[in-house]
């Protein structure tokens, strides 16, 4: 079982993957989480505010273990796990865009 990574609004939020080496503009990394409770009418703003969290308390530290800083982070969470690429239109998904600063995550406007 994947430990809970905890966040603001308290949902139940795990940890997935980290997808690499997807096409995009620069290095990019792909945080994904899990968090069953978005589908049941979680509102973006409040996702939103645990997905920042995520990228300054989750994704920041791991960034020197995983490879070379990327130019920007992806955190996505989702209601389940999907494959990265595919539609899945059953499933409730919200993504936020940072670049990985000085110690924060500075929003990216999709």
């Amino acid at each position: 079982m994947v430990p809970a990574v905890p966040v603001p609004s308290g949902m139940a939020v795990t940890f997935h993957d980290i997808v690499r080496g997807a096409p995009g503009t620069g290095l990019t990394y792909r945080f994904r989480f899990i968090a069953p409770e978005i589908a049941a009418g979680v509102p973006f703003e409040v996702a939103e505010k645990d997905m920042a969290f995520l990228c300054e308390s989750y994704v920041l530290p791991r960034l020197a273990e995983i490879g070379p800083r990327p130019a920007r982070v992806i955190v996505s969470v989702s209601d389940r796990p999907v494959v990265f690429g595919e539609i899945t239109p059953e499933a409730v998904q919200f993504f936020e865009a940072y670049e990985p600063g000085d110690g924060a995550c500075i929003w990216e406007a999709f």
